[in-house]
């Protein structure tokens, strides 16, 4: 394949760094609104002490919980959704910024919060609490297909970027293997015995890289086009609906609600919740503005990009920009933070499944052969998955994926309306993306295939009807005082 030049020297880098400036101001004061809205309760014990169990419910600290939350969430989603977001142009960073601050993170906090609230409950049993005892079967199952969808998803992406570092001397087999038995040992042991351990490390490698890119491109004067509201894509895709799903990771995330849960059994103190769920939310945000600028910069505009796609998918524009701008060893280095990201997210989801599952069948899960059994048939489920065209999962990954972020900022706008406090912060993007989700299912190829002038009518229809329906379940709920929290009482104060 021919070298990839890219225009050098005309540093215009405004709209990236102002992107990037305005997610850190996001976080210290639309985050403080929100973590002061949500009423923190510092002297309330979490599920970490009161559901001990040495296993998935341990206390561990705040740096830890952090790198390993944002590990969790930040698959190949903030890399690879933005590479592909990047067709459309700087478009694409309005909503990685806006999308970060006003929903994703918004998102992830009260999953997380509310979580530690009830026991350190997954999104379907809060959806059953919360919006009604249908709903936690329908999302328990919603639930499950999605993280196997995400650690298949998570399995071959990985393996594809290994099969390349290593110029093919490793069989695809071999490979796929071996993540199949980290993800296997990472889903049953306690998770203070692997992933509490080596997460710190793979966060240092992962900050690296996406510094590493960052300060590559700033360094070099790559020429990042400035903000323009056009449609850029080569092919004339149209920006709404599909730029809301092709970037989700880095804006908005359902994932991010089956594994904040995870964290939320290990969280020391509720304080700790806006660094780590919004926080990292944040964070994640700022990786995908990297990679859509990388994106945009450095394969000479949207159709070389599109080239370049069409050729090796967006694990090889990872591989050309990494070694474009850091050489051969940084490079491999940049790309080895990448190949983290996916892992550390795709053992996760696995974790999630089995936690899921158990909670709904009410299973102990002390004993690891409590875990096996209800991981092993996951890992076959996957194993086949991992046969069908990457492409065609990650369609329906999207669609899958903010159709559970729907649900779970339903989830928290119903809690807040219960609560007496400003729903409206969940329920406007959650109205927003319930719309988005609804026109694109209606017009896809995956989906109803029906003209995208009558997907747009459907889609107005039915996201008026669900919203009248969430006021109608909201006003009951409030009179019925469905309860908000678990009572620790009887645990007193825990010190950090």
């Amino acid at each position: 394949m021919k070298a990839i030049s890219y225009k050098r020297g005309a540093f215009s880098l405004y709209t990236f760094l102002l992107g990037i400036v305005l997610l850190v101001v996001g976080y210290f004061t639309y985050g403080k609104f929100i973590e002061k809205m949500f009423g923190v309760k510092e002297d309330r014990a979490t599920p970490a002490y009161v559901q001990s169990d040495e296993v998935d419910y341990v206390p561990m600290s705040t740096t830890k919980n952090s790198l390993i939350q944002l590990l969790n969430i930040a698959g190949v989603g903030p890399i690879f959704g933005p590479i592909m977001g990047a067709l459309y142009g700087p478009v694409a960073f309005l909503w990685i910024v806006f999308g970060a601050i006003f929903a994703g993170a918004v998102h992830d906090y009260l999953t997380g919060m509310i979580s530690i609230r009830n026991r350190g409950a997954h999104l379907p049993e809060l959806a059953g609490q919360y919006l009604g005892k249908i709903m936690k079967h329908v999302v328990n199952a919603f639930a499950v297909l999605l993280l196997l969808l995400v650690g298949t998803v998570f399995v071959t992406a990985p393996a594809g970027l290994l099969y390349n570092l290593m110029d093919g001397w490793m069989a695809m087999g071999y490979i796929l293997a071996a993540i199949f038995i980290y993800y296997i040992l990472a889903t049953l042991l306690p998770i203070d015995k692997i992933i509490g351990r080596i997460y710190p490390l793979f966060g240092l490698l992962l900050i690296i890289s996406a510094l590493g890119v960052g300060g590559g491109m700033i360094f070099t004067g790559a020429d990042i086009p400035e903000l323009t509201l056009s449609n850029l894509h080569p092919d004339n895709i149209p920006i709404f609906p599909l730029l809301f799903l092709t970037i989700s990771c880095g804006a908005l995330s359902g994932f991010h609600a089956t594994q904040t849960p995870i964290i939320s059994r290990t969280t020391q103190s509720e304080k700790q919740g806006r660094k780590i769920f919004y926080g990292m939310m944040i964070a994640e945000g700022v990786i995908a503005m990297i990679w859509a600028a990388a994106g945009m910069a450095l394969f000479n505009g949207p159709v070389g990009l599109n080239e370049l796609l069409a050729a090796g998918g967006p694990a090889m524009i990872v591989s050309e920009a990494s070694t474009m701008l850091l050489g051969a060893v940084g490079g491999t280095l940049a790309i080895l933070g990448v190949i983290i990201l996916p892992i550390t997210s795709g053992d996760t989801a696995f974790r999630s499944a089995r936690m899921i599952i158990a909670d709904y069948f009410k299973l102990a899960q002390g004993k690891i052969l409590s875990r096996l059994w209800i991981a092993l048939p996951l890992f076959v489920l996957s194993f086949a998955l991992t046969k069908i065209d990457f492409t065609l999962l990650w369609r329906y990954f999207s669609w899958a994926n903010q159709t559970t972020a729907v649900i779970a900022l339903f989830v928290g706008a119903m809690y807040l309306y219960i609560a007496k406090k400003n729903y409206w912060v969940a329920l406007i993007p959650g109205t927003f993306m319930l719309y988005t989700t609804m026109t694109y299912i209606l017009n896809a190829q995956i989906g109803f295939r029906l003209p995208m002038n009558v997907a747009y009518i459907g889609a107005s229809v039915i996201t008026i009807a669900l919203v009248a329906l969430f006021f109608v379940a909201a006003n009951k709920a409030r009179a019925d005082q469905i309860p908000l929290e678990e009572d620790v009482s009887g645990w007193g104060v825990k010190t950090i």
